[in-house]
């Protein structure tokens, strides 16, 4: 886990370690990249470490006794246990699945463990802020198995409305799956309260962590989750790879997601058994470029400390908030300043989102619009789709000023 520290950002030494912010985009425009929430971009060392291994290392894992297959297996192993550590999971490698993205994470619990568990009757309850990652998966999966999907509403201000959580959580719930941080409304829920509420009724909880572990401390341990996903392509790291945090007793009870090749103990023309945790879930040659990359993220992203770069993008959200209520033509979806993670979504009145997104292009300002796969949640807040700006280490007040210019010139085009 990150160290505290409360020295501030020092944002400047950090653009310099991402060179694509030095980029110009469209007419001759500098970059204003606030698209974070859908991925982040990738220092210079995280790309070293992706080089280093093709260019010295590269050699598959757990199959050959050459030097360069152990030295390989060796670190691949060895970044399970540093992610492990980065969202303090005291099991190492043990605890830590490596999978392509929180996606996979999630589709991984929900087949492996959702198939053989839910019946009739059961529950699985989620939000309404919910991804589609999440909200899709476990509707098929309830399809399947015969169980029903609960869903706990969110207040006019976007927090989790938890008086309704204790009311649809109950003896019937099976699984409680939710997100730690909304990537549409910047809301940051209770999950560890939401963990004691499952675990009332002897449920298990699942937490959707991929807005979450790339901007604040997390500890899977204190929040007591069940299962904790997330993606590394949102923290710095490659895309294609993620994780998938489970207690060691709930994954060793656990039948395999995948078969293949590298996730056996024994195969017989009779039957198989699995290999050792993790390998029983990462079927196939696995992410190990990726995986030995993304650990060298964890490092980087430890070395700033997570909580001075939560710091830093609540305060740029804050801003942000602050500049867009200065317009009456702005509506700003979540939880008041303050309350947020940083990312703010909103619209211009009588402006499409993607209409809106085109003319900050023309500024060279990176925003998401549409409904960031949150199409029910769109429907809970009235609107089809949202401009996002969603901020990381290397953003300024600067850009925040260059969005507000933006939508002040697709104001007047639109008038």
């Amino acid at each position: 886990m990150s160290s505290q520290t409360a020295e501030p950002l020092d944002v400047e030494r950090v653009r310099g370690e991402f060179p694509i912010l030095e980029r110009e985009v469209g007419d001759g425009q500098r970059l204003a990249y606030l698209d974070n929430a859908a991925t982040s971009q990738t220092p210079d060392r995280v790309v070293d470490a992706m080089s280093d291994y093709y260019r010295g290392t590269n050699a598959n894992v757990h199959r050959g006794i050459h030097h360069l297959s152990q030295e390989a297996s060796i670190a691949y192993e060895e970044a399970h246990d540093r992610l492990a550590e980065f969202v303090g999971a005291s099991g190492g490698r043990e605890e830590m699945i490596f999978t392509k993205n929180t996606t996979e994470g999630l589709n991984l619990v929900a087949y492996a463990w959702g198939l053989n568990e839910l019946g009739e009757g059961d529950e699985v309850v989620l939000s309404e802020m919910e991804h589609h990652s999440s909200l899709v998966t476990w509707q098929q999966i309830a399809k399947r198995t015969g169980a029903d999907v609960q869903y706990i509403e969110i207040d006019d201000e976007g927090r989790l409305d938890m008086d309704h959580a204790r009311e649809v959580i109950g003896p019937d719930t099976e699984m409680v799956s939710v997100t730690h941080v909304s990537n549409t409304l910047g809301t940051i829920n209770p999950i560890g309260d939401l963990a004691d509420l499952a675990h009332e009724h002897d449920s298990y909880i699942f937490a959707d962590g991929a807005q979450a572990v790339p901007h604040q401390p997390v500890d899977v341990e204190a929040l007591d989750v069940d299962f904790y996903a997330f993606s590394g392509h949102k923290m710095c790291g490659p895309t294609g790879i993620g994780g998938l945090y489970g207690k060691k007793a709930i994954l060793e009870a656990m039948e395999p997601f995948m078969y293949g090749g590298g996730m056996v103990r024994k195969v017989e023309f009779e039957g198989t058994t699995w290999a050792d945790l993790p390998w029983k879930y990462e079927a196939g040659t696995p992410l190990i470029a990726e995986g030995i990359a993304l650990a060298e993220a964890a490092d980087y992203l430890d070395e700033i400390g997570l909580d001075r770069i939560d710091r830093h993008e609540r305060d740029l959200a804050d801003y942000a908030v602050e500049r867009l209520e200065e317009f009456d033509d702005v509506e700003i979806y979540g939880p008041p300043a303050g309350e947020r993670a940083g990312l703010v979504s909103f619209n211009l009145d009588s402006v499409h989102a993607h209409d809106l997104a085109s003319i900050m292009n023309d500024h060279g300002v990176a925003i998401r619009p549409g409904d960031h796969c949150t199409q029910p949640l769109h429907d809970v807040l009235g609107t089809a789709a949202s401009a996002r700006a969603s901020f990381y280490l290397y953003n300024t007040r600067a850009e925040v000023d260059t969005l507000v210019d933006a939508i002040d010139d697709a104001r007047q085009l639109f008038a």
